[in-house]
């Protein structure tokens, strides 16, 4: 920290009627006192060159003790010339975290508006109609906000900051996000894995106010999200182009919805003309909410049935008190299930998780029936989900054809360089 710095703090320290006189200017005037300049060792520029999100620790030639975390920080290689910028995130594995390779942009809240803009414009143009209003506003590091979700159900937005560092810009945030989409209400949802484990698990009303349930379309589909209680953010926005290809298979057919949660593909499978949907979840405050989800759409509850079981368990044939097996009779089996692998450590676990449901499914499917299963493990990559479902098919003795295969959703952009942030898949399969 050279001798002009100091000599700023002095000035601020010694006159706080100035610092109280305009925040924003304070906060701004703040960044810069504690900007820090970090050097990338020179083999390791390649990936930030390639705009890779992610600094490791092992690729900075010194990180000074007390950084705290949101810090902005910039970038240079070890000839002094600038590579990117972002924030500290932590001393272990990822320690910074880019959003910019611009060495002008000024971090404040001007920046957030501009980034979230982008975003926005997006959004509004590929996804948002007169039958969609809810889609994934902000992606994370894919759309160069690192930690930061924002999901927006209609008039409301459900936010979640995934770190300390992205959090510790969250009145600069919720100040842009105001200005740029004006919701009538925001809601913070930060009781993700890694706030936990941080410490710092935050959820509650940021902005405006939130109602218990808030009505939304998509697709012309309307469901109930609870923003406040429900999983993730509320609902899960990034199956939306899956279940919209769900229903050419549904006409005049029995589905069978697993993990349905509040019944996304159960209302879209209706909404095609299904013969019969049975939506299975553990939660039983989910399937309240699917059955409200049919009731919503104007859907005769006659053909729905909503079962409260462990999917493994109900997938599994049972034996009558003659000791014949009994089927499970459906033709379309959709398989949604929550991330089998959480840890790297973990994957062929998780993998014989899949594996097991999956050769449950595809035994109970007669000839011809559709198989759609999902993974959102992102330690499981889509060519590990097929061989998985290959293997499945091979111990079902059945042969299984991909018809259609899905990632990530439009308003779920990945980053070309950002591997790491791809998680999502979803086959669509006919069943020989």
């Amino acid at each position: 920290m050279n001798s002009l710095v100091y000599t700023a703090i002095l000035i601020f320290s010694l006159f706080p009627v100035i610092t109280n006189h305009n925040n924003s200017r304070l906060f701004i005037i703040t960044n810069i006192i504690y900007m820090q300049k970090l050097t990338v060792l020179t083999k390791r520029v390649g990936p930030i060159r390639g705009r890779h999100p992610w600094v490791f620790s092992g690729a900075l030639k010194n990180i000074p003790d007390g950084i705290k975390s949101g810090t902005p920080i910039k970038l240079y290689d070890e000839g002094n010339f600038f590579l990117a910028q972002g924030y500290f995130s932590s001393y272990a594995q990822i320690a910074v975290r880019l959003w910019s390779w611009d060495e002008k942009d000024e971090i404040d809240e001007s920046f957030f508006v501009k980034r979230i803009k982008a975003a926005y414009e997006v959004r509004k143009e590929l996804v948002e109609d007169k039958k969609t209003n809810s889609y994934r506003v902000v992606n994370s590091e894919n759309d160069l906000l690192p930690g930061l979700i924002v999901d927006k159900y209609d008039d409301y937005l459900s936010v979640q900051f995934h770190n300390l560092g992205i959090a510790s810009w969250k009145n600069e945030i919720v100040s842009a996000l105001t200005k740029v989409l004006k919701p009538k209400g925001i809601y913070e949802r930060s009781d993700v894995g890694n706030r936990e484990k941080e410490g710092g698990a935050s959820t509650g009303v940021l902005a405006g106010k939130v109602p218990e349930k808030v009505e939304i379309m998509e697709n012309g589909v309307k469901f109930y999200v609870d923003i406040i209680n429900g999983q993730k953010t509320g609902f899960f926005l990034d199956q939306r182009d899956k279940r919209n290809a769900l229903q050419k298979y549904c006409k005049g057919k029995k589905v069978l919805n697993c993990f349905s949660y509040t019944g996304g593909f159960s209302a879209y499978a209706m909404g095609a003309g299904a013969k019969k949907v049975v939506s299975v979840d553990s939660s039983q405050g989910a399937l309240d909410l699917a059955k409200a989800n049919m009731k919503l759409n104007g859907f005769d509850l006659k053909k729905c049935d909503f079962i409260c079981e462990d999917v493994k368990k109900y997938l599994q044939p049972e034996q009558n008190q003659d000791g014949k097996t009994s089927k499970i009779d459906f033709e379309v089996i959709v398989l949604d299930p929550p991330a089998f692998v959480k840890d790297r450590h973990k994957i062929n676990e998780g993998l014989q998780g899949y594996r097991k449901i999956n050769e449950a499914a595809i035994r109970a499917l007669p000839a011809n029936g559709i198989l759609v299963t999902a993974s959102c493990s992102q330690h499981i990559s889509l060519s590990d989900f097929r061989y998985m479902l290959s293997e499945a098919a091979g111990r079902a003795g059945r042969t299984v054809q991909v018809l259609e295969t899905f990632t990530h959703g439009i308003d779920h952009p990945e980053l070309a360089a950002f591997t790491e942030g791809e998680y999502l898949k979803c086959v669509f399969a006919i069943v020989r």
